[in-house]
């Protein structure tokens, strides 16, 4: 019995790896939606979309059933509870990659002025790694994973109030839509990398039954 808990619980994992998975080439083909304004790859992000979504319902049904048939305790029920959890973040990763593609290609002249490319460049690229070392952590999860990906947040933090306080300036010169569309693709940016750490936080509670310490706490699902 305990030996079918424990590859129930394995396949749990697999899931939330295949998860993050998704949610990590959501956000590339985002990154080529908006960086390289590839149409084409808005297509491609929309089926594994669905595949995340499907995924999540999966990995909640799976959890739920070893919760009613199993009653798991100490160790295994965090790992149960912490999986529900990553779940529906790892969604919300997914949903924010949407979300800057369709922003991305809702009015590609307007979407960030040229000046701005190299911040936005750096944020794409810096986010698109927190969230593949994230799925080297759910694979293995470490002590250090959780902090290490805490610190490239506060970089993406840093880059996100930078590209704020410059749309915020009296002397804004690209007019308003490319402001609304820098504060749109920013939040959504840095949205994600919230939601990288707050499931590397529940990954690290897993291992090791606290919760570590972070400006970013566990991130809401909504923006």
């Amino acid at each position: 019995m305990r030996e079918r808990f424990h590859g129930q619980l394995s396949v749990l994992g697999e899931l939330l790896s295949t998860m993050c998975g998704m949610a990590c080439e959501e956000l590339r083909l985002a990154n080529r939606v908006f960086l390289d304004r590839d149409v084409e790859a808005a297509t491609e992000l929309a089926t594994i979309e669905a595949k995340l979504n499907a995924a999540r319902t999966e990995c909640e049904e799976t959890a739920q059933k070893l919760l009613a048939l199993q009653a798991p305790v100490a160790g295994d029920l965090r790992t149960v509870l912490a999986a529900v959890y990553c779940a529906d973040r790892l969604e919300r990763m997914g949903d924010l990659a949407q979300h800057i593609a369709d922003q991305a290609a809702r009015a590609p002249e307007f979407a960030v002025p040229d000046a701005l490319a190299g911040r936005f460049g750096e944020m794409a690229g810096l986010v698109c790694s927190m969230a593949e070392d994230l799925g080297a952590a759910i694979e293995g999860p470490t002590a250090e994973a959780f902090h290490s990906l805490a610190r490239s947040d506060e970089r993406v933090d840093a880059l996100y109030e930078e590209l704020m306080t410059l749309v915020t300036e009296p002397d804004w010169a690209h007019g308003v839509a490319p402001a609304i569309s820098v504060a749109l693709l920013a939040r959504f940016y840095e949205r994600f990398a919230d939601q990288v750490v707050s499931v590397a936080r529940r990954v690290d509670f897993a291992l090791t039954g606290e919760l570590p310490e972070s400006s970013v706490r566990d991130a809401p699902a909504e923006l």
